[in-house]
């Protein structure tokens, strides 16, 4: 199967260990002064280790791999290593919410007479990779009323967070038959109405297909999501600038790589 998993560039790696501290699954082993990734079957491609790589020796990338096995993880890498890890392991899983991967995590703990309990977990503080930003958020859509709105601020039609394609988990179940909001960074700052003609009611993705250095990760992810997510429609938003047409680029490479057909429909905002 194709999926998002881990590649280490050898050429870059200095062997420092930390992406191996920071793989609570066991995937990555320092060999021969080098990170490997020591089995598919270990990493989940949530991507944990990245942040942590001092010389950017690991990015993700979609392709053939097996499946990640929750099961194995826990039972050959993760529980031998104790408590604090079996702990740090469940954090990861949620703060991704990855609940069917922590669904089944629970249940091998279960089957091995392990006990962990939701104070252990103490999940309110739960940090993605370390990061508050990227930690995924299902938001309640507001509605007080036409007058509230008048009075004081427009209300936010935000649905999710993050929203950065480079911070979104292709597998969030937010993205489960949704409506899908694409936009180009600078949409939102040049059109007043942004919350409202947009936003509201879809999922938002946003990215900058000039200054991001990651169109290739960019189209791979959004394959992933396409493929697998069942989205209803697509509307990107891009700026009428030129350069901003490689919003339109990518979405549609994704499609074509996805292989889906999934209505889509193209607004351009003008600077003023």
């Amino acid at each position: 199967m194709k999926r998002q998993i881990i590649t280490i560039d050898e050429e870059k790696c200095n062997g420092c260990g930390i992406c191996a501290e920071k793989c609570f699954e066991g995937a990555i082993q320092i060999i021969d002064g080098k990170a490997r990734l020591i089995s598919d079957l270990f990493c989940d491609g949530l991507g944990a280790c990245i942040g942590d790589c001092p010389v950017g020796a690991i990015k993700i990338e979609e392709r053939e791999a097996k499946p990640y096995n929750e099961r194995a993880a826990l039972e050959e890498n993760i529980i031998p290593k104790g408590k604090e890890t079996i702990i740090a392991h469940l954090k990861h899983l949620k703060s991704h919410r990855e609940i069917k991967l922590f669904n089944e995590a629970m249940k091998v703990l279960k089957e091995n007479n392990i006990s962990i309990t939701e104070d252990d977990l103490d999940l309110k503080d739960t940090l993605p990779c370390g990061c508050p930003g990227t930690m995924g958020k299902v938001l309640e859509e507001k509605n007080i009323g036409s007058d509230y709105e008048e009075q004081n601020e427009r209300l936010s039609r935000l649905r999710q967070w993050p929203i950065q394609l480079q911070l979104i988990n292709p597998n969030a179940g937010y993205l489960d038959n949704c409506e899908l909001l694409i936009a180009a960074d600078c949409t939102a700052f040049a059109c007043g109405s942004f919350h409202e003609k947009f936003i509201r009611g879809k999922i938002t993705i946003i990215f900058c297909p000039k200054l991001d250095k990651n169109n290739d990760e960019y189209i791979n992810k959004l394959t992933e999501i396409f493929r697998n997510k069942n989205i209803k429609s697509i509307i990107i938003a891009r700026m009428e600038v030129p350069c901003c047409g490689g919003t339109e680029v990518i979405v549609k490479k994704a499609l074509d790589k996805a292989g889906v057909n999934i209505p889509i429909k193209t607004e351009i905002i003008k600077i003023r």
